[in-house]
């Protein structure tokens, strides 16, 4: 489905080496940023106190989580767990305060604001819990860069491959310098959201380098630059429909989906915003960079009786 189409090649490749030096500062920002402030990182990968509590009726988790951070906790995570009456807290570690001591004092301050709100469980979770997470997380991360690069080098050619992964770990730093740079929590849900653009972009860039091979097949006489500029202004309607619905989906999570999916939200729409641009400009400006042509993607098929095939003509 297209609801437009562009009947001359925009000469993206023109401005390549542009597009290229706005990532690679960027990109270098995002480092900075990571080096010199870290990530703000959440209970799960800090350790602190996991508290549920109960209430008689639904709970109001923007009163709860209002309580709860008149107590000194800015970065406290409230959630519903079973039942709109049970609700899960969850508080960082402060220096000087047991968990023992951070629930009762949390608890006390419920109660003040709600009689009947009972405590059904306090739980401790440590730093080594936290390092396993990180282990486990980063674990996965390299999974599937490995998966990718795999993919695309059989789907496509090595070249592609190199420049997808280029391209995907380009948009998963750039989110993680957001992240730095502004001191938002970074918690298993970033995480996920991570991972997911990861697969979202590449999918971007698979769509354009099947378009790339596409065109090298049937348009002979174009060179390199002139058939990626063909095939990412050929996908331009499609990438505008696509993403501008996903967009969508995450925006209504992002303002209608409470606390909880904020930064989960937060971290999907830029790696979508990114993603269009590193598969577009990014993916495609590498992979001609490194070479890329037709014999690499269209094989030549050789024709019985052909005098530059020195095997032509053999019985065996």
């Amino acid at each position: 489905m297209e609801f437009f189409r562009i009947k001359k090649d925009i000469p993206f490749m023109k401005h390549a080496l542009i597009f290229n030096a706005i990532s690679f500062i960027t990109f270098a920002l995002a480092v900075f940023f990571l080096l010199t402030r870290g990530l703000h990182l959440s209970v799960e990968f800090t350790g602190g106190t996991v508290m549920e509590v109960a209430y008689s009726q639904p709970a109001e988790l923007a009163k709860v989580r209002e309580t709860v951070s008149g107590l000194g906790y800015p970065d406290v995570q409230v959630q519903n767990f079973g039942t709109a009456r049970d609700v899960m807290i969850r508080l960082p570690v402060q220096k000087g305060v047991t968990s023992a001591q951070q629930s009762e004092q949390v608890l006390g301050a419920l109660k003040a604001a709600d009689p009947e709100v009972t405590l059904r469980r306090t739980e401790f979770v440590g730093p080594q819990v936290g390092e396993e997470l990180v282990h486990g997380g980063l674990m996965a991360l390299a999974m599937v860069v490995v998966g990718i690069v795999i993919y695309l080098a059989f789907r496509f050619e090595w070249k592609f491959g190199v420049a997808a992964i280029i391209a995907n770990l380009h948009d998963v730093v750039i989110i993680l310098g957001f992240f730095a740079f502004f001191q938002w929590e970074f918690s298993l849900s970033v995480l996920a959201a991570v991972l997911a653009v990861l697969g979202y972009s590449v999918n971007e860039s698979v769509v354009i380098f099947d378009r790339i091979r596409e065109a090298f097949r049937k348009y002979r006489k174009m060179t390199t630059h002139e058939v990626i500029d063909h095939a990412i202004t050929s996908t331009m309607s499609r990438t505008i429909i696509t993403h501008a619905s996903t967009e969508a989906m995450v925006l209504s999570m992002f303002f209608f989906g409470g606390p909880s999916l904020h930064y989960f939200a937060l971290a999907l729409t830029i790696g979508i915003l990114f993603g269009i641009y590193s598969s577009v400009f990014v993916a495609a400006a590498i992979a001609m960079w490194l070479g890329v042509k037709r014999e690499d993607l269209v094989k030549p098929v050789r024709k019985d009786g052909d005098p530059n095939d020195p095997h032509a003509g053999a019985t065996v």
